[in-house]
Parts: structure tokens; sequence; C-alpha cells
């Protein structure tokens, strides 16, 4: 008997909804499209390039605008015997310094054998060796270096690459950068220097709307999963669900894959919105677990806290009475409590993984301060908890108290 077999329930090309994934076409960024044409336009006039900054929360199309506009112009660039283009992509997640990204450019332009260690050099060193193999290249070279923002404020190559020809470090190569960055704030950051060169250009993309995933979300269906597969309202539901959390299309995308394969694995035929539900709850649950994850013991305690007080209809609540929920909760699990200032920490860096909101209250003459509720639901922050916090009878306790009030 063979433990796997094949399931095709659902799905005719299930690659289609994930994130390798390159449609033919671009939906809902016809604006965007445009106007980053029109940034690139000078490569094929023959002039140098110009230095491009595209940023936009995560799932908004920036980097699959730009690979598929640069796939695009390095074919249309052919007709033109005068232009020579190069592009070179670099994911920056993992490096967080100019050395390291300079390092690996370095690395990705040179033969395998023949790469640099990662340590060991003077900074102006690498830069000269990239200088280089930049100018071995000729032409024109387009760097896009996506999350940029990983680079932090060790931004020196930035100052340095758009600056390359001038200072006579490059004569036979023009060079252009294209940062792409998921941090609003990146840009208010860097060198004023840097603003001046590397953001000539700005490219916003705004978070998508319920509409515009739902169109996303039809167009990579007609690949994805076979006709008649899918119920109505299934990819209104999935479109909506993104739109309200974050608006990118990489989480509308992952709620639908999902749903299929909860589909296939009841063996059905139709995904379903029960099999979508399914989706989000499970994900959900992820998100929280992933966030967890990055949590300290007294993170942890925290957002339980919070949860514990949102079971109670309690929320949202102020961060002293998150404290206090806090220091009897560390009092049952036998641990000793941080400082208030120490937990409004921890909550502000919940907030940031996106499991807890916040709202600033103003209240004049009392000061400023922040009420905290769940951004995720009950039911998924507590069946989280409970697979990492050692307190099963609080938390048991806490989700009674949940179906009791009927909180999920």
């Amino acid at each position: 008997m063979r433990r796997f077999e094949r399931k095709q329930n659902v799905f005719a090309n299930k690659d289609a909804l994930g994130e390798s994934y390159q449609p033919d076409q671009i939906e809902e960024r016809d604006e965007e499209i445009e106007e980053y044409m029109h940034a690139l336009q000078p490569i094929i006039d023959g002039w140098e390039p110009n230095n491009v900054f595209v940023y936009g929360n995560t799932g908004v199309g920036k980097t699959a605008v730009t690979e598929f506009l640069l796939d695009q112009l390095q074919s249309d660039v052919t007709a033109y015997d005068d232009i020579e283009l190069s592009v070179i992509f670099l994911n920056c997640k993992t490096l967080n310094s100019s050395y390291q990204v300079a390092v690996e450019l370095v690395n990705k332009l040179r033969q395998p054998g023949n790469e640099i260690s990662s340590t060991g050099y003077p900074q102006q060193t690498v830069f000269n060796k990239l200088f280089d193999e930049l100018e071995a290249i000729g032409g024109t070279v387009l760097l896009v270096l996506d999350e940029i923002d990983s680079i932090g404020k060790r931004d020196e190559l930035l100052y340095e690459l758009p600056r390359a020809r001038a200072h006579d470090n490059l004569e036979e190569t023009k060079i252009g950068v294209l940062g792409i960055s998921n941090d609003f704030k990146f840009r208010d950051e860097l060198d004023p220097r840097v603003q001046d060169t590397l953001c000539e250009r700005e490219l916003q993309f705004p978070p998508y709307d319920a509409p515009e995933l739902e169109n996303i979300l039809q167009s990579r269906a007609d690949v994805a999963i076979r006709e008649g597969s899918v119920a109505d309202g299934v990819l209104g539901f999935c479109a909506a669900l993104a739109a309200r959390d974050s608006g990118s299309a990489r989480q509308a995308l992952d709620l639908l894959r999902l749903a299929g394969e909860v589909a296939e694995s009841e063996d059905a035929t139709c995904i379903e919105l029960e099999h979508a539900e399914q989706a989000r709850s499970r994900l959900e649950r992820e998100r929280v677990e992933e966030g967890m994850r990055e949590l300290t013991t007294h993170g942890r305690l925290a957002l339980l806290a919070v949860v514990s007080k949102t079971a109670k209809q309690e929320t949202p609540c102020r961060t002293r009475a998150v404290y206090d929920e806090y220091a009897s909760l560390c009092e049952s699990a036998g641990t000793d409590t941080l400082a208030q200032r120490s937990v409004h920490n921890h909550l502000a860096d919940l907030r940031m993984l996106g499991i807890l909101s916040a709202s600033e209250n103003r209240s004049g003459s009392r000061g400023n301060y922040y009420s905290y509720e769940l951004n995720v639901p009950f039911t998924s922050a507590i069946e989280a908890m409970s697979d990492v916090l050692r307190l099963s009878p609080e938390i048991e306790t806490i989700r009674e108290i949940g179906l009791m009030n009927d909180i999920t």
C-alpha cells in the first residue's frame, strides 16, 4: 500500500499561487508600472540610468513589478546595438551592512571558486574590488537591492555606488541602483547625501484594497485551480481578510492556496468557504506562533496577560492593567516580574509583530497612554500559548473564561 498518492482534485497548477510564480501580466498596478517605466526610460535612450527607491508594505507588488519590467527591459534593449544591459539582483535580508552587501555583490560577479572572504578586508578594499568587477562588465549595470533596509544606517555603499563614475572609479560602466524597501522610514534615516542620489526617483506602492485583491486572486485562480473548483464567495472572502489586515497580495494568495490544501486533504473537489475559514484560522495561529518564537519568556507572559484580559472582556486595556495581570501570571509560573517599563517594551514588540494592536489615548492633564488588545483571534492566540508556555492550568482557565464569554 502506498503511503503517498497524488491528489489533484482542486489544483491545476498550484505553483501559480506561490511566491516564485511570475504571471504574464501584473494586475492592479498600471499606474505604478507607468511611473516605473518613466524612471527606467533613460536606459533605452542611452543615458545614465536613474537611481530608484521603491517602497511599500510586504506583498504589494514591489519586487514582482520590478522583475516583470526588468525582464521586459532586457528583452527590449536587444533592439539597440549601442546598449549593453546587465541586471544584478541581490536580496539583502540577511545582510546588515554596506560591507556585507559589497562582498555578496563581488562574489555574484566573480566566477565560482574565485570568491572573496566575508571578513578580513578593509571596507574600501572591498568597494574597490566591486568597482573592478563592475568595470569589467561594461555598459549599463542595474543593481537591484531588495530589502535594502536590512543594512540599516551602515549605508556607505549607497553613497559610493552612484558617485563611482563621477569619481573615476568607473569609466566603461554606467551604474543604476534600484533599492526596494518594506520600511517607509528607512529613506528618512539615510544619510542626506545618500538620499540625494539613491532616491532621485521614488515610487510608492500602496496596499491593495479588497476589489483589487479579488481581481488578482481571480487571475491566479484561472491558472492555479481547476475550472469549477472554487465556490462563489471564496475569493472575495480571502481578499477581504487580506485587505483588512495588510493589503498584501501574498497574504491573500497564501490563504487561497491553504484553503485548497484543506479541501484536498478532505478529498473535496471544490474549495468552499468552510475550507477558507479553516485556512484563515491555521494561518493566524502560525502567525502568532512565528511571532512568539521571537519572544522571551516575559514577552510571552505579557501576551498571555492580554489574552487573559480579552477572555474577561476587559480589552482594550492600559499598560497598568496588563501589568497587574502579567504579575499574577509570573507568580503562578514562579518567575520574578520585570519592571512595568520593560513589560511596556514587550507590548510594543507584540504590536510591531502584528499580534497586538494599540490605540493612543490623549487625555490632557493625565498624559498620553496606550490601550492594547489582541489583533488576532482569541482562539488562535490561546492555542499558540498552549504550545509554548508551561502554564497549562492557567491557560485552560483562561480558555474556559473565554468560552463562557463567547470570545472567539
